[in-house]
């Protein structure tokens, strides 16, 4: 099993709309290195689900519910299902991710622009501890 993150701005898509959706479409991915990343996704794969913008915050997890496929949009590009999993009961913010020294290699803040990047099995870990 791999884990994953997917980073959106909540006033365009928020973890409540996929949580009332139940699955959905992730698509819209228009970076070469995100768009490789949905393409390594496997069913049941865990993903963070982090809202980007004012929130600044992990608030739930998800997982893949189908392996990448052509975007609906745009067929040069990839897509995936995600299904709605758990809401975290304490969000983890950008803030607590900075100060935990075993988040430091985090991806997310090294490349901070990223849609969707890997996560470590260590660090999925640490922040459903973190949310829990």
């Amino acid at each position: 099993m791999n884990y994953w993150m997917v980073k959106t701005e909540p006033t365009s898509y928020s973890w409540e709309d996929l949580v009332k959706k139940g699955e959905d479409v992730w698509d819209g991915v228009r970076n070469y290195q995100a768009r490789n990343f949905l393409k390594a996704m496997q069913k049941g794969d865990g993903v963070l689900f982090y809202h980007s913008g004012k929130d600044k915050a992990i608030v739930g997890v998800a997982e893949v519910s189908e392996e990448a496929f052509p975007d609906p949009k745009d067929p040069a590009w990839e897509a995936v299902i995600l299904r709605a999993k758990t809401t975290l009961g304490n969000p983890v913010t950008l803030q607590q991710i900075k100060a935990e020294d075993r988040l430091s290699e985090m991806l997310m803040l090294r490349q901070s622009r990223l849609s969707v990047m890997a996560v470590t099995p260590t660090e999925f870990e640490l922040v459903l501890k973190m949310g829990s």
